[in-house]
């Protein structure tokens, strides 16, 4: 179930990012490193380390090993809620596509970026494909 945290009736965003590689393995090697920071942002949670809406800056200690083994640096404490909406990833190729009703997706970026990806994003509800 997906709780809604909102202060004003705006609809969805119906977020489209895709990351764009040079390589398939690219591709690969970044959904698993979300799927792993997912993973991990998930048990952080359900241990009351990641509380929706609460921006501290107290990474679990579990969570700094795995920032650390994926080597990055630049993902916020604030972020790594981001990793708990609801996001679909799919991998196709030299692709990785995030679709989201959210429009706080800065986490997803960064990871794209920092293994060279490509990356555009725009409104589901604007553009067709």
């Amino acid at each position: 179930m997906k709780i809604w945290n909102g202060y004003s009736t705006e609809h969805s965003a119906r977020l489209v990012m895709i990351g764009r590689f040079e390589e398939e393995k690219d591709a690969k090697t970044a959904k698993k490193m979300i799927d792993e920071l997912t993973e991990q942002a998930q048990k952080d949670h359900d241990e009351g380390h990641i509380v929706f809406g609460n921006h501290g800056d107290r990474y679990s200690d579990e969570m700094l090993k795995k920032l650390s083994e994926l080597n990055i640096g630049s993902v916020g404490y604030s972020e790594l809620e981001q990793l708990l909406y609801d996001v679909s990833l799919k991998q196709e190729g030299k692709e990785l596509r995030i679709d989201t009703d959210e429009i706080d997706v800065s986490v997803f970026m960064k990871i794209l970026v920092l293994e060279g990806a490509k990356v555009e994003v725009f409104s589901g509800h604007n553009y067709d494909e």
